[in-house]
């Protein structure tokens, strides 16, 4: 049964990194329905260290912050034919070489190149790619579960979710003029990959939040790539600038009574 009618159907993802990544989960969840990965990742060192999880998959390289790069692999994978049914944006970046800071400290520098890579990324990516995107194409990005919690060790991250989150309405509503091409987010909350590893305070906080969700077990990186997998999907053709949380219950459950009573002990 091909639920997801993805069989044949070719999906560019930008973002794996390792066996960890939210992009090599959704590549996965995808390739099991049927569906044929393009990769892009971010430079030559990274497409050598994927080679064998990526297997005989074509890879490109393109580093987001260079609007040339963006523009080549547009031009390299238009001379090879190629048409997109999906494309997923799993790309991030923030600079915590300093350690963490209160927000009113944060460096401008810092968080303007996270912008660009983050979430202005998705807006270039979609406009150089925008000829190779079938009419009805689906783009997914990924999010995160909340941007109105502020979680000091996420820092000006959320900030920059959130500017992602608004970007994908408009992309949607722009979008719209032209084609039927989709653009959701995926909006976990605490996943344990790689990239949040380098996050200050990261795993206390992803200790506290498998308390804080009803079945004490935080979300798995394959629970969110399943969601992505549906928003690629034409299953999903119904849903359009929407960001889908993935977090378990953790939001509705903040005030347990075993965690309060836990923390009103002497």
């Amino acid at each position: 049964m091909n639920f997801l009618q993805l069989q044949d159907k070719s999906i560019l993802v930008f973002g794996v990194a390792n066996r960890k990544s939210v992009a090599w989960h959704v590549a996965r969840a995808v390739q099991e329905a049927g569906a044929r990965c393009v990769f892009v990742v971010q430079n030559d060192e990274l497409k050598q260290s994927t080679a064998r999880l990526l297997g005989e998959a074509e890879v490109y390289t393109c580093d987001v912050e260079q609007e040339k790069e963006i523009a080549a692999l547009a031009g390299r994978l238009a001379d090879r034919g190629e048409r997109f049914h999906g494309l997923l944006h799993s790309i991030a970046f923030a600079d915590y070489s300093e350690g963490l800071k209160p927000f009113h400290e944060t460096p401008k520098r810092a968080f303007l190149r996270a912008v660009d890579i983050s979430c202005y990324s998705l807006i270039a990516i979609a406009n150089a790619l925008k000829d190779l995107l079938e009419p009805d194409a689906s783009v997914v990005t990924i999010s995160i579960s909340t941007t109105r919690m502020a979680s000091e060790n996420y820092g000006y991250m959320a900030p920059i979710k959130a500017a992602l989150d608004s970007s994908l309405v408009f992309l949607a509503k722009s979008f719209s003029r032209f084609s039927r091409v989709r653009f959701n987010a995926v909006a976990p909350s605490l996943l344990k990959t790689s990239a949040s590893a380098g996050i200050p305070g990261y795993v206390d906080a992803y200790l506290y939040a498998e308390q804080v969700i009803p079945r004490r077990e935080a979300v798995k990186t394959e629970e969110a790539a399943a969601v992505a997998a549906f928003l690629l999907s034409p299953r999903s053709s119904g849903v359009n600038a929407q960001r889908i949380v993935v977090d378990a219950g953790m939001s509705i459950n903040y005030f347990d009574r075993e965690l309060i009573e836990r923390a009103m002990r002497p």
